[in-house]
């Protein structure tokens, strides 16, 4: 993992954070170099013990947070409502859950109860 070019970037929570370290780097591999997400930043998320990410898809303005995951992390609802306290209350965020064979799936998380649109 410390020979990829990410790495740097990275490696000061990769370091903190050994659990989430391929995580958060298979991550940051799949929105900047597959997805090209602009202005892609790293930032900690105490609470969470992990990095996150925000930035933008290509050609929006919006800014999006994603929280990287482990497939087989067991996650709580006081887990999720500390990540949103401590990406400062974003109307949602994505929980970038990746798999061994290094798979993601993004789910779309808001806070409370939210209807899904019709």
């Amino acid at each position: 993992m410390e020979s990829h070019p990410s790495y740097a970037l990275l490696s000061e929570l990769t370091t903190k954070y050994p659990r989430t370290a391929g995580s958060l780097l298979q991550t940051y591999n799949d929105l900047k170099l597959a997805q090209q997400w602009e202005d892609l930043e790293v930032f900690e998320v105490p609470s969470c013990s992990r990095g996150a990410f925000k930035g933008q898809r290509p050609n929006t303005t919006a800014v999006l947070y994603v929280i990287p995951c482990s497939l087989s992390e067991s996650l709580s609802l006081s887990w999720f409502r500390d990540a949103f306290e401590d990406m400062g209350k974003p109307p949602h965020i994505y929980l970038a859950i990746n798999a061994e064979d290094s798979n993601i799936v993004y789910y779309k998380l808001s806070p409370g109860i939210v209807k899904p649109p019709v």
